[in-house]
This record gives C-alpha cells, structure tokens and sequence, in this order.
C-alpha cells in the first residue's frame, strides 16, 4: 500500500482547520488572479507609449485599474495568509492534543522507557517546526502553482511560440535543483537523529551532573557532549556543501529573457509576432518563474514536514494495551493467576519472561525473589499492568485482565518502586496523589503512620515544603517514605513493593518495615526483594531464574529443596555478618 504524503498526512490529522485551510486557498487564488493584471496593464501601457498615444484617459484607465488589482491582491493574499495561520494553529493544537491523548492509552512502561528529551522533541519543538510549512503550503503553493499555470496560458493565448520559449531554461535549472533533492529526505532525517542524540546528551550530561563530579568524570563526560555536538555541526557544514546546485538552478531558472528575446524580436521583425505581442511576452516572462522558484521552496519544507509526520506517527500509531472489556475488578477478594505468561520488551529480542505459571492468593504475601535479570520486576509490571504479556494470560480471580479497563487496574493496585517520583509540589501534594479527594487530615496521618511526620515537620516550611524536581531536594530514603505514605493513602487492595526499601537507611528500617505492615493489613502484597532477611515470613517465596519459575514454596522448603535459593541465603546472611561485623 503506497504511503500518503505528508500534507495527506497532516490533512488527515487536523480535521479542525480543513474549512478555514479552503477558504485561504480559495482567496490566494483569487489574489493570484488579481496579481496577473498590473503586468497586463504596464504591457497595455508600454504598447501606448511605444505607439505615441497622448489619450491620458487610457493612461489613467490602465494605472487605475493595475493599482486597484495590486491592492486587491495584497488584500486576498494577507487574508489568506491570516486564515491560514489560524487553521494551522487549530491544526498543531489537534495533533499536540492526539500525541498527549495518546501517551495515556500506551504501556506505561513503553513511556517510563521514552527518553523525555525525545518526546519533548516530537511533541513541542518538532510540531512547532510544522507551524510555517502549513500556514505557507496550502495557500501560498497552490496560488503559486495556479499562477504559473495562468500566465503561462495568458503567454501561450498571445502567441504558444513565446510560451514554449519562456520555458527553455526551466528544465536546465530545475536538473540542478534535482540533484540537490536527490536523497533530500534521507539527510533530513539524519539531521533530526543528530540533534536528538545532541539534545539527549545534553539532558544527560546535565541530569547526571552529581554523579560526574563525585566520580571526577568530567572531561570524559563532557568529551561525549562535544563529540555529538561536533558531529552535529559536520554533519549541516556537509550536508549545505552539497547543495550548491540549488544556487545554480535559482540563477539559471529565472533567466526567460535568454530564449525571449531573441527569437521574439525574430519573430517580430519577420511581421509573425506583434509589437504588442512582443512586448506582452516579454514583461509576462519577467514573472513566470517567480511562482515556479516559490513552490520549489516548498520541496524543502515538504522533505522536513514528511520526517516530522513519521516522528508524530511513531508515537499516534504506536501499539495501544488491548483492554475493550468493561469487566468489573474487586480485588480484594481476587486470586491473581498468571497461565503460562511470555514477555519480551522489544519485538525480536530474546523473551524476559518464558512461560511463567503462579498463583497468588487474596490476601497473601508473597514474595519474588532471583538473581538480577531474572524477570522478578517483569512480572511485577505485568501485573500492575504497565505491560501487557505476549502470550498467556493474567487473571484476577476468573477474568483476563485484558478485558478489564486499565484504569479499573490501577484503581486497584499500589505499585511503591525503589525509584518512584516526586512532583515539584509540596510535600502534602505528593502524598496526596495517592487520593486526590483527601483532607489535609488524612494526608497527615498516612505520613505519621508512615514514619514521615517527624522529617516533614523538620523541613523549612513542614508539609507546605516544595521538593524539587523529581524530589531533588529530599533523600532517597525521604523520597521512599513519602511515596509509601502516597499508597498507604491510595489505600488499594493490591500492593506490590518492588525494592521499595532499597534507599531506607537501617536506623529507619524497622520503622519503615512498621510501617509497610500498616500499608498492607488486610491486602494483596507482592514484594520484590534482594534482603532475603526482610520476605521469609511471606506466605509463598517465589524464586525466579532466567525468565521462569525455578521452585516456590516458604522459606524453609526453599531451604531445603533449592541449592539456588539456598545460596543465596547463605550470601544474604553473610554480607550481613559483615555488616554487624
């Protein structure tokens, strides 16, 4: 199937400015129309003058009536113009709303793993760069193509030899503007992938700019950001050295005089071509190809506004979760089941989890546990349903969760990560999150239960404390309370903890263990964990190798019937010797 164009494309894509788009066409060619009669008049003119009349009515008559058309045509064209920029307007405004509409519809995993700088890039700055292409294209292209074509049949109307003449040096520029074209599309593209990977080195570079100087890696660091930054530059200084033919056929296109002056005056002194005739194909040839070199331009913009359309596509077309059912989910009394559940995170890459069968209880704690990689956090997401799985199936109590609306999901489940995200808010906001309906009251005591109160009262302005940008000016072992304050306060029947006390300090753990058990009375727990110490009084211990389930059971059978599990236990306990050591 033949792909659209861009301007199809981008027709498509803006429903809400096609009547405001056709109006400004509409007045552009009207304005072209009016902007063909000054040259019709200065030939009348010029013919006058040549001719000796002295009837200054006539004069007057053709000055009038050129003036009035050139008025006219400034009129039509600003309006058009003005039209046009409305609608692209409207048109960038429904293509920003399609991509922020869609981000929610897909696997919230596939967005954690979008680089932000990317999707910045697509949905402000390169959306942005459609805005004088589509304003310009519609009516100044079409006007410009519709002028061509009516003074090229005014020329031919007054005699086809001059018309054809006119045309002899187009072919000979327009070759030299092709080979300029010539993988035009091609190096765009390349352009926009690098000022991406500038751009995202930049973001990277300054984001990780703690961790640079900690590590003293500054001149390595920064070596990187130059180099993209330089491969950037070489890559537009090359890219302009080889459109030096676009020079050429600028130069060599417009020069209709070459042919039409000497076989007109030709044509004139052998008595087949009129004086009038003459000097109306002359001034007409003047401005036959200013509207051609116009609509040139737009090949440009038009190569730049197809890579820009495949970037917006690449996140408007992207593979949505599948979740059409309006099924209903308790979860409080639900078993979670997964039947023989596979999951690669890129299509073609090796499968992170291969067949993978587990229950869960209602009400249970059970823990995920297995050397790093082994698919433990995977099959956390899939259950949370940032992912849906590639073959198999996940249930709650007896319904497939694909037919159960996302948002019914998420209602229903708690997911504390061991890097979960702040808002540039207010303490209290954070928390809040969690249930936007909250008073202040219960906000506060999720945060005493959770062993916040205390910090969050010590802080410059206590709940009413910006946090910064990712949460920035906090700890990690704050950021981590907090956003179990923020589940506590969600208060879903489902939780799952994945590494959740990862950045918890030990003189707080057993304050944080506290209160975790709060968070999850009464519910659905799924731990990931690495401390093995911190899940052996879970109901069942999962452990997971290489993407299946290797043995399961509590922590004693393990013991005794897994050599993996077993050691490592026994490296568990011993690292802690030698913390207590």
């Amino acid at each position: 199937m033949k792909q659209k164009s861009p301007i199809a494309q981008v027709w498509e894509l803006g429903v809400s400015g096609h009547k405001q788009i056709i109006i400004s066409v509409i007045l552009a060619l009207f304005g072209v129309l009016a902007g063909i009669v000054p040259f019709a008049c200065a030939s009348k003119i010029v013919v006058m003058l040549t001719g000796g009349s002295r009837e200054l009515s006539r004069y007057l008559l053709y000055i009038g009536l050129g003036a009035l058309a050139y008025l006219l045509n400034t009129f039509l064209y600003t309006g058009a113009l003005g039209i046009s920029h409305k609608a692209t307007f409207k048109i960038l405004k429904e293509i920003r709303e399609k991509a922020l509409a869609k981000l929610p519809k897909l696997p919230l995993g596939t967005i954690m793993e979008m680089k932000s700088g990317r999707l910045k890039q697509v949905i402000i700055d390169q959306v942005e760069s459609m805005e004088t292409t589509l304003a310009h294209v519609f009516p100044e292209m079409i006007s410009n193509i519709g002028g061509f074509l009516v003074i090229w049949i005014y020329m031919f109307a007054v005699d086809y030899r001059m018309a054809l003449l006119a045309l002899l040096p187009f072919p000979v520029g327009m070759t030299l503007m092709i080979t300029v074209f010539i993988g035009y599309s091609k190096n765009y593209a390349r352009s926009v992938e690098v000022t991406s990977a500038m751009n995202d080195s930049l973001i990277e570079y300054t984001g990780g700019i703690e961790v640079i100087k900690a590590y003293n890696q500054g001149n390595q660091s920064y070596a990187t950001l130059r180099e993209r930054c330089v491969a950037n530059a070489s890559f537009f200084y090359n890219w302009m050295k080889e459109c030096k033919g676009n020079i050429y056929a600028m130069i060599i296109a417009p020069t209709t005089l070459l042919s039409i002056l000497p076989f007109g005056w030709m044509f004139y002194d052998n008595g087949s071509l009129s004086f009038e005739g003459l000097v109306t194909s002359i001034i007409l040839s003047l401005c036959l190809m200013g509207p051609v070199l116009a609509v040139m331009d737009f090949v440009d913009t038009l190569a730049k506004l197809g890579t820009v359309v495949d970037n917006v596509n690449s996140i408007l077309k992207a593979k949505e979760q599948d979740h059409q059912g309006n099924e209903s989910f308790d979860g409080k009394d639900e078993d979670i089941e997964l039947k023989n559940v596979g999951f690669s995170y890129t299509e073609g890459q090796d499968a992170v989890l291969k067949g993978i069968s587990l229950k869960i209880h209602a009400g249970t704690k059970t823990a995920l546990v297995g050397p790093s990689g082994s698919g433990k956090s995977t099959i956390a997401k899939l259950i949370a349903g940032f992912w849906d799985a590639d073959s198999g199936s996940i249930y709650f109590g007896k319904t497939d969760t694909k037919k159960i609306p996302l948002a019914r999901i998420y209602d229903r489940i708690s997911y504390v990560s061991q890097d979960n995200f702040l808002f540039d808010d207010t303490v209290m906001e954070n928390i809040r999150m969690g249930n936007r309906s909250a008073t202040d009251e219960e906000v506060i005591a999720c945060a005493k239960a959770s062993g916040c109160d205390e910090f969050i009262r010590n802080l410059e302005n206590g709940y009413e404390t910006r946090v910064g940008g990712g949460g920035a000016h906090l700890s990690g072992g704050e950021r981590q309370r907090i956003a179990i304050a923020r589940a506590m306060l969600k208060d879903a029947p489902i939780v799952i903890l994945d590494e959740a006390t990862a950045y918890i300090d030990p003189e707080n753990e057993a304050l944080i263990q506290e209160a975790v058990g709060k968070l999850v009375k009464g519910k659905t727990l799924i731990v990931i964990a690495h401390r093995l110490s911190t899940i052996t009084d879970s109901d069942k211990i999962v452990l997971v190798n290489d993407g299946k389930v290797e043995a399961s059971g509590r922590h004693e059978e393990l013991l005794a019937k897994s050599p993996l599990y077993k050691s490592m236990w026994e490296a568990h306990i011993g690292v802690k010797r030698g913390e207590v050591a």
